[in-house]
């Protein structure tokens, strides 16, 4: 299936269809949503891997899980791999690569022991994901870990303010392609399963969004607020009424966030390379 993908020649990556615009405040909103994800999980990932000597991490975002990764394992190489850089001043395992997975990956088959993939529902179109996902076992060596982690579209408990700002925020993905019914949230397993990946399993948690869920709760009702902020800004581009709809109702979403205690569901998939 790898071959299939073109690889990214020289230059800046394609066009991507990552929904939310780059922003300066897009870095604290990543890593408290990184920090809210291991506190609840206990672990920066749910796989099995022992000791690897190179792992990978596609849509790296900052970075903040990779540096944790070099830490972790200090004779590892870590790869970051992402359409834009990460925090400065990385651990001297970590190594940044900038690419679009949409155009593939610029590695040889079988180049890391562990490939890891977080929270890119909002980047990668449904129809891509069972090639994307392709493209990350390839990479794997045999007897190698690939682990997903998403969100489905929505919040669960959330009130009838929240499922508007939804309802809303969700017209910028339709076009792309973007997943807007929760599909690849549901289908993350089968996804390895259809790559070829054995002893696949899924594990879903729930991460409290807002003050009542304590510090994980305000961490996630934070990055709420920040990434829908974002997400109004882009949609004024396209159609002003509807953000100034949206503005309004993501304030009074915030308390009402707290009054259903809503939660943000999380599933995280693994499975191993035969070989």
């Amino acid at each position: 299936m790898g071959n299939r993908w073109p690889r990214p020649g020289p230059g800046s990556p394609s066009r991507s269809a990552y929904v939310l615009p780059h922003h300066p405040d897009e870095v604290d909103r990543l890593d408290l949503q990184h920090f809210a994800l291991r506190e609840v999980l206990g672990a920066n990932f749910l796989a099995p891997v022992e000791a690897p000597s190179r792992v990978l991490d596609v849509g790296t975002g900052t970075g903040q899980w990779g540096f944790e990764v070099c830490h972790r394992f200090p004779d590892a190489l870590v790869v970051g791999f992402d359409l834009v850089s990460g925090k400065p001043n990385p651990p001297p395992g970590y190594r940044h690569v900038r690419g679009n997975l949409l155009q593939g990956l610029p590695f040889r088959d079988g180049s890391f022991d562990f490939v890891h993939q977080r929270f890119l529902m909002a980047g990668i179109p449904v129809d891509a994901w069972p090639g994307a996902v392709g493209e990350l076992v390839r990479v794997t060596r045999p007897g190698g870990w690939v682990e997903l982690v998403e969100n489905p579209t929505r919040l669960r408990g959330a009130g009838p303010i929240t499922e508007r700002l939804f309802d809303l925020l969700l017209e910028l993905a339709g076009p792309l392609g973007l997943d807007t019914e929760g599909a690849v949230f549901r289908s993350l397993d089968e996804y390895l399963r259809q790559a070829g990946l054995e002893r696949v399993a899924r594990q879903e948690v729930e991460l409290p969004m807002g003050e009542w869920g304590g510090r994980v709760g305000s961490f996630l009702a934070t990055d709420f607020r920040a990434g829908c902020t974002r997400l109004c800004e882009a949609l004024r581009a396209r159609s002003p009424s509807a953000a100034d709809e949206a503005e309004g109702l993501l304030r009074r979403s915030m308390e009402e966030l707290g009054r259903c205690q809503a939660v943000f569901p999380i599933a995280v998939a693994f499975g191993r390379k035969p070989g």
